[in-house]
């Protein structure tokens, strides 16, 4: 094995060392000979020479940057470097090696407090019209301008042609190329860092697409043993995986030293099997942590999971595996269908007003109990888990994408509705995801879709999105995955934030954002100073937070009509910041309004209403 530096972690595939020379390595135990097959600027064929574990190596007796290889196996077939750092011919293509020289403006960026977070998810194809992360570094302003504090970018590794929402990819280590390669990553992560914007990757770990992926041609990368919704699972426990759960966190290591990214969000980890000792998400927030440390940066570990399983975030000394946070998926959902009344599939699981408060108050809605729609029990205890430990939305690219048409929250709901459904994330004591347009109300759809180049993959993808939505064939047939219009209809429009009910609703989400900065007891993450009240009745919501002498009281009213709740708190002098149910405050956000509220007290709250309370500082006593 080669020998690499503390800011080098990259030991597989192809890199350029400071001596001039270039080294590649693989690992292909299944085979025999392994060539390293150089096909231009100049074709040569030179033999790799074994090493152990199943590891071929190579070292070139020249920079070899911008050459493109492939790795031909016991003299039969070629196939591109499984830790590719660029295709620029596509994932069948020969994969071009790349130097590490990039010039960071940010040097001093150490990252940014996890509680701080304020999470804005972008597809980086859909973003922008012209899809790439440099067209990307232009709308940066925009994300200031609104307020939040740390960009995710849906998964970037190297898919087949050029649309798709990234979890097809085949190349864990090449930035797909129509986004800009590496080096556009980097210009996108550099800017984001000097504009004080922290940068979350979404990667996969859990399956790689269907098309391009040549895997299996090297080594023993899946197992029958377990199975996921895309096949079988990748061997992270089986005969051979030591260099298998290397090669993943190799990858991870490499996007946090190399790109100099600031979080990573692990995509459905329920379906990362692994029965070791050690599980894989375990070791690597330990490699992460180490990393951080030696880098004197803060970087985290997001998980993604739908299984209500506090393990992924428990410390590791009570069991779990140390990651630094987890998506909650009952959030979201038990404020889906508050809003909309919808029942179908998992939302039937969420009709009941407790389920909404709970979720506010504790976490998970299901913390151990039945679950009709999975007809089993589902969840563990989350109360006693740190807030920030969850990250919650009214909608991301799952939420939104897995709907036939793609359709947003916003095409089901009016303007009060978004209103409240903003409030209800960005006032929670947990760490908020937008979802790129739901802060203007992007009036595009996110469907799903792919640029596939095997004609038969493309018709198994049609005909499963048709199967998958049969049951709602009275709305139509689900748009076509393949075709580039359904891409393109997907493109964004930010301008949109500058007129009528779009502005209105973009002024709203700023000042969410500034207040949940500012007002200390929105800005402190913790469940020890807050209570959590519902009024079932008039389908009313009251929290009181409080940070050290200070009091914020927000009511959450999801009644379809004005109804009377009692104030359940402690009597107080309080300045209202908000109050969407007031017709000309709701419209001027006129803050400063002074209101006295007792205990007991009965107020009207208008329908899909949110009011923010600051209580008034008392003058202290005279003796």
């Amino acid at each position: 094995m080669r020998e690499i530096g503390l800011f080098n972690s990259f030991d597989l595939g192809a890199a350029v060392l400071p001596d001039g020379r270039t080294h590649f390595r693989v690992w292909a135990p299944l085979h025999r000979r392994v060539d390293l097959h150089l096909q231009f600027p100049v074709e040569e064929m030179l033999p790799m020479a074994a090493a152990e574990d199943g590891y071929f190596e190579l070292a070139l007796d020249r920079d070899a940057a911008g050459f493109q290889y492939t790795y031909r196996l016991d003299g039969k077939v070629d196939r591109p470097d499984p830790a590719s750092r660029l295709q620029e011919r596509g994932v069948h293509g020969p994969s071009t090696v790349v130097a590490d020289g990039f010039e960071w403006r940010a040097s001093g960026w150490r990252g940014i407090p996890h509680s701080s977070y304020v999470i804005y998810e972008i597809h980086p194809g859909t973003f922008t019209s012209a899809g790439t992360l440099d067209a990307a570094i232009e709308r940066l302003p925009y994300l200031l301008e609104l307020g939040v504090t740390a960009v995710e970018l849906m998964p970037v590794a190297q898919f087949p042609g050029e649309r798709n929402w990234g979890y097809d990819g085949v190349s864990p280590f090449a930035v797909q190329a129509s986004y800009g390669g590496p080096h556009g990553l980097k210009r996108f992560v550099d800017a984001c860092h000097l504009a004080g914007l922290a940068v979350i990757l979404d990667v996969v770990y859990n399956h790689l697409g269907p098309e391009g992926n040549y895997l299996r041609d090297f080594g023993p990368y899946f197992t029958h043993r377990h199975h996921t919704p895309w096949g079988d699972g990748i061997n992270f426990d089986g005969p051979d995986s030591g260099p298998v759960r290397h090669y993943f966190l190799q990858n991870a290591l490499n996007w946090v030293t190399e790109f100099r990214i600031d979080a990573l969000r692990l995509d459905a980890t329920d379906t990362i099997f692994d029965v070791s000792p050690t599980h894989f998400l375990a070791e690597l927030a330990v490699e992460l942590q180490r990393r951080g440390e030696a880098l004197n940066r803060s970087i985290l570990t997001f998980a993604e999971s739908a299984a209500n399983d506090v393990r992924w975030i428990q410390p590791r000394e009570l069991g779990g595996f140390g990651l630094d946070a987890q998506w909650n998926d009952d959030f979201h959902h038990a404020l889906r269908h508050a809003l909309t009344g919808e029942r179908r599939g998992y939302f039937g699981d969420y009709i009941e007003f407790r389920h909404l408060a709970r979720s506010l108050a504790e976490g998970f809605a299901y913390q151990g109990e039945y679950s009709n729609y999975r007809r089993r029990a589902h969840g563990s205890p989350s109360r006693e888990i740190p807030p920030q430990r969850f990250i919650v939305c009214c909608q991301n690219h799952d939420q939104v994408g897995n709907r036939m048409r793609g359709d947003r929250l916003g095409h089901s709901v009016d303007l009060p509705k978004r209103k409240l459904a903003a409030a209800w994330v960005l006032l929670a004591p947990y760490i908020p995801l937008v979802f790129m347009g739901e802060d203007y109300n992007e009036l595009a759809p996110f469907p799903y879709f792919v640029s596939h180049g095997d004609s038969g993959l493309v018709t198994a993808v049609r005909e499963g999105r048709r199967r998958e939505f049969a049951a709602f064939a009275w709305e139509g047939e689900p748009p076509d995955p393949q075709s580039e219009s359904t891409f393109q209809s997907a493109k964004i429009h930010p301008e949109l934030r500058e007129t009528g009910e779009h502005a209105e609703l973009f002024q709203f989400y700023r000042e969410l954002i500034r207040l949940r900065k500012r007002l200390a007891p929105l800005a402190s993450l913790s469940r020890h100073d807050m209570r959590v009240e519902g009024d079932e009745a008039a389908r009313v919501v009251w929290v009181s937070r409080q940070f050290q002498r200070q009091e914020c009281v927000v009511a959450f009213a999801f009644g379809e009509n004005t109804a009377e709740s009692r104030y359940p708190f402690d009597s107080a002098a309080f300045r209202k910041h908000i109050d969407t149910g007031d017709q000309i405050w709701g419209r001027t956000g006129q803050s400063g309004h002074e209101i006295q509220l007792t205990h007991g007290i009965s107020l009207p709250m208008a329908p899909h209403s949110v009011i923010l309370l600051e209580r008034v500082p008392q003058p202290p006593c005279e003796q």
